[in-house]
């Protein structure tokens, strides 16, 4: 493969994970709700996923390939326990509340 061609996929590739990464921080941030926000930061993880991935294949390293899958890992336990916190209502979701008004 053109080393030209290489270099050029990988900065369309960082620039890709760039646009995901503002994208799902702007979810988080506006919600609606607590599931929206669990999904997106599930989402920031395999985004930091693919990124060391990246890491890896530009800087030849092995070792960003264990940072990914240890990333992985961390991010599907802490979805599966997000999970659990909406199921039991521990956080509380704000879809289909109404509003109360304060006086």
């Amino acid at each position: 493969m053109n080393h030209t061609l290489l270099s050029l996929v990988q900065v369309a590739a960082a620039l890709l994970l760039a646009a995901a990464t503002l994208a799902a921080s702007v979810r988080i941030v506006r919600g609606p709700g607590a599931a929206d926000r669990v999904i997106a930061l599930d989402m920031l993880g395999l985004i930091g996923v693919a990124a060391a991935g990246l890491a890896a294949l530009v800087s030849g390293s092995a070792a960003f390939i264990d940072i990914a899958l240890g990333v992985a890992l961390v991010g599907f336990l802490a979805t599966v326990a997000f999970a659990g916190f909406i199921a039991r209502g521990a956080i509380r979701s704000t879809e289909g509340t109404p509003k109360e008004d304060t006086p």
